[in-house]
This record gives C-alpha cells, structure tokens and sequence, in this order.
C-alpha cells in the first residue's frame, strides 16, 4: 500500500503529528469522570484478579463497562506502572498509527486515480489527521476515545479493500473465500472495538446496508448471506468470552455492557432521561442537569426556556426539580412523574420531540469548538462581550470552531464530487447513522463523534485529486469497484 518514496514522505507528517500529541500531554492532561472507573477496573482486574469495583469493603464483579480499555491499561501498568503519562504516551503512539490508517483509507477511496495522485491523496489524508487537534488531544486524557477510533479506522480500511466491497469482482469459489476472510477480518475488528466502545457496531450495520443496497439483486444473494456471516461471526467470536464471564460470574448473558453503565440493582432515572431528550440539545446541560443524578442538586435557574412550553409547565418543571434537590436523589415516584411530563410534551409536539430535537443534537455535536479537555470557556456570543472578557479564550475557540467547520465542509465537497464512489457511500453511511444513534443517547457530547474523524478527513483528503487545490474543481475521473 506504501511504496518506499511515500514513507519518506510520511515520516516528517508522523513528526509533526508525534510533536503535537506530545504538546497536548504536557500541557492540557486532562481526566474525566470516566478516567476513575477506567483506572480502578483496570487496578482491579491485574492487581486482584478480578474485573469488578469495590463495594462496602467487598471487591464485586462488574459488567457496567466493557473490558477492551481497562485491558489497555492493565497492560500498561503492568509494563510501565500505573502512572497516567505513559498511558498517555501509549495512547499518542496508536492514534498516530490511526493516522497512518486514514491515510490507507484515502488511498483506498482514490482507488481509480492513477499511482502518484493516490499517493498525494493518500499524503495529505495524514497531513490532515496528524494535525487535527480534535483527536490528537484525546491522548492527553485516559478515555476510550484513542482506542475505540483505532478499531473504527482498522475496520473501515479492511471493509474497503477490493475484497471487501466489490462483491462483483468474485467470480469463482477463490475468490469467494478471499473475500470471506476479508469480511470475518473486519467483523473481528468490529468485535474487538466493542469491547472498547459498545455501539461500534453501528458500522458493521453500515457495511451490510451499503452492501445490501448496492448488490440486491438476486444473483448477489449468495454473496451477500456469506458476508452477512462472516462479519457476524466475527463480531461475535471476541465478545464470547466476555459474554460468558458475565454469565459464569454475575448469572446473565452480556455481550454488550448496560445502557446507562449501571450496576444490577441500581434504579435508573429514566423518566427524567426521557424528559430532558424532549428539550435538551447543548452539552453544557449534561453538566447541569443529567450528570448531577443521582444525588448532586440541580440548580433551577438554570432550566432554560425552551424546555418548557407554558407558564402551567414551567410551574410543575420547578416543583418537581425542588422536590428532587430536598430529596437528595430522584425517588422512583418522581421518576415516574417526569416520565409522564415526558409523555406529555412529546404527544403535544411529536415532531419537535422527534424530529426537530434530534437534528439540533446532530448539529451541535458536529459544529461545535471541541474544547472541552482545554481549559478555555468555550464561549463565543456575544462576539464583542465575549472578546473583551476574554481575548486568548475567544480567539481560542472561535479557530477550533472554524477549523471544525472546514473539516466537514471538505468531507462534504468531496463526498459530493465522487457521490458515486462505494468507499465514501460507505463512509457517509457510517457517519449518518452513528450520529443518528447518537441523538437518542440521555446527553449530547460531541466526543463520540471523533471516531469518525479519520475516515472524515480521508474523505475530505480526495479534494486534494485536483492538481490545484481551490482554482480548479476536482476532476471527476471514472467510479471503479474498490
């Protein structure tokens, strides 16, 4: 896939990408509330043997996370110690190796060019991703993100070898089983990443609808039942050992992990879950309303106004919000009761609640400055109050957020110019039903976007086809099969 001219000219990208991970590990480490959980498994599991958290004095067994990062880090504890820098540089190391696969998957997309575009293409893919600060300061911060991005871009660069999504090329049994084992590579993938992020298999449903899709004829079914198969098998031969654990140790079968990371027996407020889903698009109201369950009080004046449709509501909003900060935690009665101001305001307007509420979502986890591991306010409006307030900060955020806004416009550009190309039919396919499964979670965060940025940036890296970039429109050389 790499010739030796092109390695060359990849080491000085891989440089600069190595110099920018470690400016962010430096300077902006950064842990989140998910850190500790991830830390204390990992402890657990390599210091006592057992995957679990401690509970009245007692070391329990847990499946309220999926195992793959707490492995990660064991591992790394147990070569280097459990102090944070070397996950840290662990984490630099594989997301550069990300990098290096974006690049293969825009060499991949450009699959009809002729040899040095695909190399300039390809070029420019890592260029793009080793610069992009969205992933790179992910590696400042112990979370899945790193790890579950490197299985995602694996995955989609062996789904779109030609033995992966030209099922028009196999014309004997050969080279059937060639492709077979193309498909049961990338189900393992698959596999392995959702035991790092449960909803990576959201792509392997991608793959399987492109490919339905475009080979739905009869004369494929036989094909696509194969396929079909082996990507199952795949996926499901990694998570077998964990779904037998859960099942040996706690008495149920999971494969995945719980949807709300809860414990057996614990009492979820999915009332209040489904009532902020009928009004809640911007991240910052997770930290002020969703993650201040179970126990933590909520402020009123910070319910805004568009989560309430009347005066009447606005009164029965704050009351039951009071009644949750004087209980000290949400009661399954009161629980109860959002759920019924759920079912009321989604009946009143069904398609605010179901169609308006999810796109407001897609929106702000796409364009959005992505500085939450920085320690800037993020803030943007008013522009002038915001810039007299805070000049580094404003500055700051505003080049993320207008960075962030090129990036999709590129992928977009080219997603347009070579519509018809299977590669990035898949890649949008991928995106748009990942981000659709993402409006339906209980809060809105951008993060779990950021898998997607590698396969984003190779995408947008087909602009770069054309021999002068911004005078002259990509040249729309001929679709082929990949």
């Amino acid at each position: 896939m790499f010739t030796k001219p092109l390695v060359r000219r990849l080491a000085p990208a891989l440089l600069a990408g190595l110099a920018l991970r470690l400016y962010f590990i430096w300077h902006f480490p950064f842990s989140s509330g998910d850190t500790a959980y991830y830390e204390e498994l990992a402890r657990n599991w390599l210091y006592h043997g057992v995957y679990g958290f401690y509970s009245h004095g007692q070391l329990l067994p847990s499946d309220a996370r999926v195992p793959g990062y707490p492995a990660f880090l064991a591992g790394i504890y147990f070569l280097a110690g459990t102090g944070r820098k070397a996950v840290m540089l662990a984490q630099a190391f594989v997301d550069l190796l990300t990098c290096v696969l974006a690049a293969g998957i825009a060499g991949r997309l450009a699959a009809g060019a002729p040899g040095e575009i695909r190399s300039c293409v390809a070029v420019a893919a890592l260029w793009l991703t080793v610069l992009c600060p969205f992933t790179a300061n992910y590696t400042a911060v112990p979370q899945t993100e790193v790890l579950a991005t490197f299985f995602t871009t694996l995955a989609l660069l062996i789904f779109l070898s030609p033995a992966g999504m030209a099922l028009d090329r196999i014309a004997s049994n050969r080279d059937l089983l060639r492709a077979a084992k193309n498909w049961f590579a990338g189900g393992l993938v698959v596999g392995l990443g959702t035991l790092v992020r449960p909803e990576t298999p959201l792509l392997l449903g991608a793959v399987l609808i492109a490919l339905w899709f475009r080979y739905r004829r009869p004369a494929n079914w036989r094909k696509l039942a194969v396929a079909t198969l082996c990507m199952i098998v795949g996926l499901l031969l990694p998570m077998a050992p964990w779904a037998a654990r859960n099942a040996v140790h706690l008495g149920r079968v999971q494969f995945l992990a719980p949807r709300y990371a809860e414990t057996f027996g614990d009492v979820l407020p999915t009332g209040f879950y489904a009532w902020t889903k009928t009004w809640m698009f911007r991240f910052q109201d997770a930290y002020l309303f969703t993650w201040k369950l179970p126990s933590q009080p909520i402020d009123l004046k910070n319910l805004p106004s568009y989560a309430v449709d009347s005066p009447e509501e606005l009164s029965r909003a704050t009351s039951l919000l009071d009644r949750y900060n004087r209980a000290h935690g949400m009661t399954r009665s009161l629980d109860l009761e959002f759920a019924g101001l759920a079912r009321e305001r989604a009946k009143r307007h069904p398609i605010r609640t179901y169609v308006w509420i999810p796109i407001e979502r897609a929106a702000a986890i796409w364009f959005t400055p992505r500085i939450a591991l920085l320690p800037y306010s993020g803030r943007l409006w008013p522009l002038a109050e915001s810039y007299r307030s805070n000049p580094t900060g404003f500055e700051v955020t505003l080049g993320f957020a207008l960075l962030n806004v090129l990036y999709v416009a590129m992928a977009l550009a080219a997603a347009c110019s070579w519509r018809t190309n299977p590669g990035i039919l898949l890649i949008v396919a991928f995106i748009l039903i990942r981000t659709a499964f993402l409006t339906q979670l209980q809060t809105c965060e951008p993060r779990y976007v950021s898998v997607c940025f590698p396969a984003l940036l190779a995408m947008g890296a087909q602009l770069f086809r054309a021999p002068r970039i911004g005078w002259k429109r990509p040249p729309r050389l001929r679709p082929t099969s990949l």
